[in-house]
């Protein structure tokens, strides 16, 4: 469809980290910052790993925790090593279904819920079921880039 896209992800380790109480935008600082050091080396092998995109954050609204995850470099994919920081996580997602919609210029925690309701409306009338009690948000960009960026909502298929 022109407005969203059902995409297959197979399944895939994360690194995670959960961040209580904040808003969304101050858990994705904080979350960014801690996922950051794990690829920098602070993990039980002090290992460099590449920056990933997406940076994804789990939104359910109501709720102020957010899971802010870096997908592993697929070289790590089989044995990621274990992360030093107690708050941080290996996870690993199952493959699933994604709806997923894509939108330009920088994404505040208002415009990706903006986006995130369009979605889920465009959803509900063509009758696709879906998780509707949560949706991640994924930005691809470094805060440095001005032009071009892209930026997505996610929703998982029943």
């Amino acid at each position: 469809a022109k407005d969203y896209e059902l995409r297959q992800y197979e399944t895939a380790k994360w690194v995670s980290t959960v961040i209580r109480g904040e808003t969304q935008k101050e858990a994705m600082r904080q979350g960014f910052w801690k996922l950051f050091h794990y690829i920098q080396g602070k993990n039980e092998k002090e290992m460099k790993m590449d920056m990933t995109v997406p940076v994804t954050c789990l939104v359910k609204p109501g709720c102020t925790d957010f899971k802010i995850s870096f997908f592993l470099p697929f070289e790590h994919q089989d044995s990621p090593p274990q992360p030093s920081d107690s708050d941080v996580f290996v996870e690993e997602r199952k493959a699933a279904g994604i709806f997923i919609r894509s939108f330009g210029g920088f994404a505040s925690p208002e415009k990706y819920t903006e986006e995130a309701e369009v979605l889920a409306r465009i959803l509900r009338n063509r009758g696709q079921l879906f998780h509707e009690d949560f949706f991640y948000t994924a930005g691809y960009d470094s805060p440095f880039k001005i032009f071009n960026r892209h930026n997505e909502v996610w929703y998982f298929k029943k």
